[in-house]
């Protein structure tokens, strides 16, 4: 379970990090540091004598007066176990214990864990939208969590995830804030252009305040009417100006609103998982600067033939580090709810980095990067295909392809997409196309 309200002793703290690439610089998001081991740590301590047997005379000692915190660090427990339906009424009973803003958000978000696991996705996004709104949770705690893997394929996911992109009072703006610090940072002279747009605006209005009453004065005529062809033409400037400059305002909002979802794009396919030929299971983001990944989308028997056709090239594509990942339509419809855990397996979630790891410092990281290296081949599958179901068909609509035709996608080393294109690759053109990984090219791309 991602969230957790513990003892001060458990060394719970939040934090700010700071996930980077080229698609988008920084994005800020909420991580829970967790013991290394293990997601949740509950720790019984006892004394190190034994205590002699309670006597008839001894006092009775009250049982502690449960709190907030105990009943969801309880809550923990059971659903750890696989107690759903108990952990549920342990989270619903700490809100009605004067929880502070920390453990309500804990309590919301495990709720929803708790509801994902079920396949209740409406009531996990009710959930979420109290923690989003009300208790200042990150978006990207939502994106990262595999408890949550069943919930982001679902359309209720679909539907949060536009919300808080677009902000607004059942949500917040906090998300939305993030992302357009992102595009600020991406097209830093947006807001440079919007000034003088609106300066001019209104510098064309101003003038045909005063142009109006002379364009009257004109058409009435008489001693010291002014000339109705010049009075005419500068209104008529000032009104064109004024439909010119606000149709490009129009338009820089419009081009923003597709920035800020091709932003959420890029985020929400670095946080896609893979498993790699060795079983172990990692983020695309840990892959950035070190593969190009090729994404095959389509019905079997085409994907497949695609792979086969690649396995021909096999050797001048590694050497410019092709890593295919096979998309099968129709694969991810049923989700899979395990009976033992929540969202991924427990071995995926162990080889998965917790929230609370600095995903950037980790890839950058020269001994992770070595043996991420070693464990790379020419292939790797995908995990949670609904999830990448789910982002290609959303790739294809923001890029006019009818959802469900057989696609490619070529990603840079940067994370970013390369380009992409309908039916499946031409491998000899991508040779030429894609330079070696030693090459000058490739070093100014990651």
């Amino acid at each position: 379970m991602a969230i957790a309200t513990l003892p001060s002793s458990h060394h719970l703290h939040f934090c700010f990090f700071s996930s980077a690439s080229s698609k988008f610089s920084t994005t800020t998001q909420l991580c829970l540091n967790f013991p290394p081991k293990n997601r949740l740590s509950l720790v019984i301590c006892s004394s190190s004598t034994s205590s002699p047997p309670p006597s008839s005379s001894s006092p009775q000692v009250s049982e502690p007066t449960p709190t907030a915190e105990s009943c969801v660090n309880a809550g923990l427990d059971l659903f750890s176990k696989g107690r759903v339906k108990d952990a549920l009424v342990l989270f619903d009973t700490a809100l009605t214990l004067n929880p502070n803003p920390e453990e309500a958000q804990a309590a919301f978000y495990n709720k929803a864990c708790c509801h994902a696991y079920r396949g209740e996705g409406k009531k996990a996004a009710e959930c979420l939208r109290t923690a989003l709104k009300e208790y200042n949770l990150k978006f990207g705690t939502i994106l990262n969590d595999p408890d949550l893997a069943s919930f982001r394929a679902l359309p209720e996911f679909k539907e949060l995830q536009e919300e808080a992109r677009l902000g607004g009072e059942d949500i917040g703006y906090s998300f939305r804030r993030d992302l357009k610090l992102i595009s600020e940072v991406q097209a830093p002279f947006r807001g440079v252009r919007r000034f003088f747009y609106v300066a001019f605006i209104a510098a064309a209005g101003i003038s045909t305040f005063f142009t109006i009453p002379r364009l009257i004065r004109a058409i009435q005529g008489g001693d010291g009417a002014p000339d109705f062809g010049a009075t005419a033409g500068n209104a008529a400037i000032n009104v064109a100006g004024i439909v010119v400059f606000v149709a490009l305002l129009f338009w820089d909002n419009k081009k923003e609103e597709e920035q800020l979802a091709q932003i959420l794009r890029d985020e929400t396919l670095s946080r896609l998982p893979l498993r790699l030929s060795t079983d172990r299971i990692v983020e695309l983001v840990q892959l950035r600067d070190t593969v190009r990944p090729v994404i095959l989308a389509g019905k079997k028997e085409t994907v497949s033939l695609a792979m086969r056709n690649a396995e021909k090239f096999r050797t001048e594509l590694l050497k410019r580090g092709v890593l295919l990942v096979p998309v099968i339509w129709g694969e991810g419809r049923e989700t899979k709810i395990e009976k033992k855990g929540f969202g991924l397996s427990q071995k995926a979630v162990a080889s998965l980095p917790s929230i609370g790891e600095d995903f950037d410092q980790r890839t950058q990281s020269i001994i992770a990067k070595s043996k991420l290296k070693s464990e790379i081949r020419f292939k790797a599958e995908v995990v949670s295909p609904a999830e990448w179901e789910r982002w290609i068909r959303d790739q294809q609509k923001s890029e006019g392809v009818t959802p469900g035709e057989d696609v490619y996608i070529i990603l840079r080393l940067d994370g970013r997409v390369r380009r992409s294109g309908k039916g499946m690759p031409d491998w000899a053109q991508i040779l030429k196309e894609l330079p070696p990984m030693e090459a000058i090219l490739s070093k100014l791309e990651r």
